[in-house]
């Protein structure tokens, strides 16, 4: 996949460095537009900072056409990662913050279960299944592909991390992700097939460039949490939410599929969500959550964490899309077109 399009002066310095001829040559000016860049006071809404991050991260998947694979671990490249860690990781504990403070006593998967019933923002996905149109469809798709096309992978980073029943449980859930060993029953395939009944190009990465920072905060903040250690009981945490969230949306998603007249291979990927994370829910909070926290006493915080991260970007995100097509504008960033 090619690189993102710059978004602002630190994105587009790091685009020349990773292009370069040397690997391994990162600009102390580059590194000195990171420091500022980290200044700015919405981290979660800073496209320059977003897209840096990303760019970043991907490095650890597939990477880019036209990077060379040794950056990956270039020692420059993660010091400039780490400044710009620094302040996304504050900006999502403050964001974070309520969530968890408002959470009750009691055992870990019951104090999950009360921050979802506690989520009464506006949901896009009773728009979706009752107003929106093709147009709205296909650019919510196109919003959606950023993370559903590399689905599992960032939470799977989990795996080596933990062990025993906890492992297990997760071990099971992503099982599932992966279509159990069937590339067609792959989530990520499923959504790709869902895309092309709205003719997307269904491309790892391929409207990255269509993406607010909002919405690549969400996949910014998975990989964020799965690549580091410290961080383990909050990808676990953060995964759990994903699926205790996700049945009840997937149902709607596919009500406003079938009322626009589309069939299985467009209402397929949210039928299996329906039918596997009902499932999911219980093995995510009690047999995965429960049993970290059991194993390890000292993680419970960061599962409440990566839970109420999880909860707040996606609220976030949805806003930012509902607020556009409330005032009549598309949701896709200006230079990303759609053809319906």
């Amino acid at each position: 996949m090619p690189l993102p399009t710059p978004r602002g002066p630190l994105s587009q310095a790091l685009h020349a460095d990773l292009t370069s001829d040397t690997p391994g040559a990162l600009r102390p000016s580059t590194l000195a537009l990171a420091d500022q860049v980290a200044t700015t006071p919405v981290p979660l809404a800073d496209d320059d900072l977003q897209v840096a991050l990303y760019t970043c991260y991907e490095l650890h998947y597939r990477g880019f056409d036209e990077v060379d694979d040794r950056w990956e671990w270039d020692p420059q490249l993660l010091a400039l990662r780490a400044v710009l860690e620094r302040a996304f990781e504050t900006a999502l504990r403050e964001a974070a913050a309520p969530w968890v403070r408002a959470c009750p006593e009691g055992t870990v998967d019951r104090q999950l279960a009360a921050m979802v019933a506690a989520d009464d923002g506006p949901s896009l996905s009773e728009h979706m299944a009752k107003r929106a149109d093709e147009t709205q469809w296909a650019e919510f798709l196109t919003l959606r592909s950023v993370y559903h096309l590399k689905e599992a992978d960032p939470h799977t980073w989990a795996i080596p991390r933990i062990s025993g029943r906890a492992k297990a449980a997760l071990v099971e859930i992503q099982a599932d992700e992966y279509g159990g060993g069937s590339p067609v029953r792959m989530h990520s395939a499923l959504f790709g097939r869902l895309m092309r009944t709205f003719e997307l190009d269904d491309t790892h990465g391929a409207h990255v460039d269509a993406a607010p920072a909002e919405v690549l905060a969400t996949l910014n903040a998975m990989s964020f949490l799965g690549l580091h250690r410290r961080l383990r009981g909050a990808v676990v945490g953060h995964l759990a939410l994903v699926e205790m969230t996700s049945t009840a949306p997937s149902r709607r998603y596919a009500s406003g599929l079938r009322r626009l007249g589309k069939g299985d291979d467009a209402t397929l990927f949210y039928d299996e969500h329906v039918e596997a994370d009902a499932v999911h829910e219980q093995v995510a909070s009690v047999d995965m959550c429960g049993s970290l926290v059991a194993a390890e006493p000292a993680l419970h915080d960061d599962v409440l964490l990566g839970a109420a991260i999880a909860l707040e970007l996606e609220s976030r995100a949805g806003a930012r899309v509902l607020q556009e097509w409330g005032a009549g504008r598309s949701a896709l960033r200006p230079r990303a077109a759609v053809a319906v």
